[in-house]
This record gives C-alpha cells, structure tokens and sequence, in this order.
C-alpha cells in the first residue's frame, strides 16, 4: 500500500470517529446541567453597565498637560 491508501484508511475510521465524538462532547457541555446560568450571563455582558463603568474596571489615570510643550 502507498502512504496515500495508508492515510485514507486512517482518515475514514479513526479520524471520523475521533470528530463525531469531539463533536458530541461539546454538544454535552453545552447542555450540561447548571450551563445554562453562565451561557445567560455570558449572552448579557454587553448590557451589564449600560450607564456607568464598574467600579471593578481600571480607570486610566488622566494625563497631565506637559508644561513644557508649546500650545498656540
């Protein structure tokens, strides 16, 4: 057999069940119990501070105008 032949066998029985079972793993993960609580906090954290910034979030410090820079 060629390298060719050798890679497809390989490729049509183990890779394809190596893929369907990554593939339901993640679907069991996904609808695992207690998964959907951080896939709702997940989907809402574009909308938790809507009007003000967290006070957990680092505020940059302000920058002090250079005095020796020249403004016209």
């Amino acid at each position: 057999m060629d390298t060719y032949s050798v890679l497809r066998a390989f490729a049509d029985s183990w890779v394809l069940l190596f893929l369907v079972l990554v593939f339901l793993g993640v679907i069991v993960w996904v609808f695992r119990p207690g998964g959907s609580r951080e896939h709702r906090d997940s989907a809402n954290i574009i909308f938790r501070h809507e009007d003000a910034p967290s006070d957990e979030s680092p505020r940059a410090p302000r920058a002090e105008p250079d005095p020796k820079e020249d403004r016209e």
